[in-house]
């Protein structure tokens, strides 16, 4: 140890004997920019000791904790007054300190200083000097930083998790929100993202003892961050990594912003590092598909669709019930299916080749085998709801009301390439409508039922009466712009009125158009 010691310590008595010189000159001559360029060549010293400045803490930090009486010494050391109650570490920082203040003196000295004066060029030579110096000075200061906080964090996680290492860099922490996919609830979480993977943990509640608790480490590289549009969840995003999807909520579109924009800025700059898709990155962003892909299904964690965003299997298409016919994720693709639909198991290579629950149709892909059954045509309730409102003239929520049944919400939807045809889902993410109403010839009446439903309106055409409910009035209105075209037989595509009229809309009220 003493020789690894006097690698790290040598140069200290040198720089106190620096120092020493540097302020006796200082006391006897009006000028400093001479002198500091004389000594300049001994500030690489300091380089020297900057340069070892991580080995040496290290070096303080495991003799600590492997030798009591080490640990002993130092601590008696640091309750002597001439100490002032700082740590060894604390000390040990000073030297680093030392070239910045210099460089700090000398930007004040040449501002106050006559640019006449006979110490300007030797003052202006030192600062040249000292600015290269205390930019390595600087380099181990932030170090030293990142280090400390890496260690607040170890302290926080219990330290079980090994992040403290020089090459980490935290960049954000805070609050977040996880939506459940089983049921409606959002969870408290939190968020550690560092320059090279993000740590997702739960909270403890406890006086005393680590913090949180690790649920998820998900790797910066392969992650994707998708921003999610929900009328019910306000400000959410999606995290898709290697390791697991999660679906996130903001307090606020501000602090999502803020999220996505640290997440992405991260992930660019882990590939530059890796020197990989550089040119792809823009790109990659524009349009990623929420979906898992067939080339991708069993390597990437799917997003799971949420229990209440269907209200049928998405492979059969039969409804659920409380009872016989219940709700199971496909931990391929994340789709909710019944028990029949997912009663096959693969190896899925995200969660480490385990055998996890499929649904038929990954099962077949993930072990590469060809369904010999013939894919039946789809009938037109058939049409998958996620399909249409991608590509959809409007789309919302409305209440619904066929003659004297009672109301239920529905998910309605007017396709562009069918926007003659009102198509209405149980939630937006079925794969079978419910019902489609063929608008043309239709009868519209926007005259509210009752007090209790003020944005409602009907269609009736002979014997059919449906009636609906809009949640205010300005998603009343832009839908009967779009009935009162169609039950002419007109398209927004042949009619530009609608189009100009929408965009005339302030941007806060055209959350309903998908």
């Amino acid at each position: 140890m003493p020789s690894t010691v006097n690698s790290y310590f040598q140069n200290l008595r040198k720089e106190c004997k620096n120092d020493s010189a540097l302020l006796l000159c200082r006391t006897t001559t009006p000028r400093i920019g001479d002198i500091l360029q004389k000594l300049a060549p001994f500030l690489k010293m300091y380089g020297e000791y900057v340069k070892n400045f991580d080995n040496a803490m290290e070096l303080v930090k495991t003799w600590t904790e492997r030798s009591p009486q080490f640990k002993f010494i130092i601590q008696d050391i640091q309750k002597e007054k001439v100490c002032g109650n700082l740590t060894l570490q604390h000390h040990m920082l000073e030297p680093v300190q030392r070239i910045p203040r210099y460089e700090m003196l000398l930007k004040d000295y040449l501002r106050k200083l006559p640019q006449d004066s006979l110490d300007w060029k030797d003052a202006e030579k030192s600062l040249e000097i000292i600015s290269t110096a205390a930019s390595h000075s600087n380099s181990a200061i932030r170090k030293m930083e990142n280090l400390k906080k890496l260690l607040e964090i170890y302290e926080m996680l219990g330290e079980e998790e090994d992040i403290v290492n020089p090459s980490n860099e935290l960049i954000k922490e805070g609050q977040i929100l996880k939506l459940a996919a089983r049921n409606t609830s959002a969870q408290e979480r939190y968020l550690f993202l560092f320059n090279n993977m993000l740590l997702y943990c739960v909270p403890k509640f406890s006086l005393v003892g680590s913090k949180f608790s690790v649920r998820t480490r998900v790797g910066i590289d392969g992650m994707k961050i998708i921003e999610t549009h929900n009328e019910e969840y306000p400000h959410t995003f999606q995290v898709s990594g290697k390791e697991r999807t999660l679906e996130l909520q903001a307090s606020s579109e501000q602090d999502k912003e803020e999220w996505i924009k640290a997440l992405q800025n991260t992930i660019e700059a882990f590939q530059q590092r890796n020197e990989t898709f550089r040119n792809a990155i823009a790109k990659e962003y524009e349009d990623i598909p929420v979906e898992v892909s067939n080339a991708e299904l069993g390597k990437r964690a799917p997003r799971w669709i949420r229990d209440n965003e269907v209200t049928m299997c998405m492979k059969c298409k039969e409804p659920f019930n409380a009872l016989t016919r219940r709700r199971h994720h496909c931990r391929a693709c994340g789709h909710v299916v019944c028990w029949k639909c997912s009663d096959y198991k693969a190896h899925l290579e995200y969660d480490g080749n385990k055998l996890n629950k499929v649904c038929k149709d990954c099962y077949h892909v993930i072990i590469g085998c060809t369904d010999s059954e013939e894919k039946k045509k789809k009938g037109i309730l058939e049409i998958e709801s996620a399909e249409v409102s991608g590509n959809s003239v409007i789309c919302s929520f409305l209440q619904y009301m066929e003659k004297s049944k009672p109301w239920q919400k529905a998910w309605c939807v007017i396709p562009k390439q069918e926007a003659l045809v009102l198509y209405m889902y149980g939630a937006p993410q079925d794969v079978k409508a419910l019902a489609t109403i063929p608008l043309l010839g239709y009868t519209v009446d926007d005259t509210p039922r009752s007090a209790d439903l003020p944005h409602s309106f009907k269609l009736t055409q002979s014997k059919s009466v449906h009636s609906f409910a809009a949640d205010n009035e300005e998603l009343k209105q832009k839908w009967l712009k779009v009935i009162h075209l169609a039950v002419k037989g007109e398209t927004p595509e042949c009619q530009n009125e609608l189009q100009v009229n929408l965009q005339e809309q302030p941007e806060s009220s055209k959350t309903s158009e998908c």
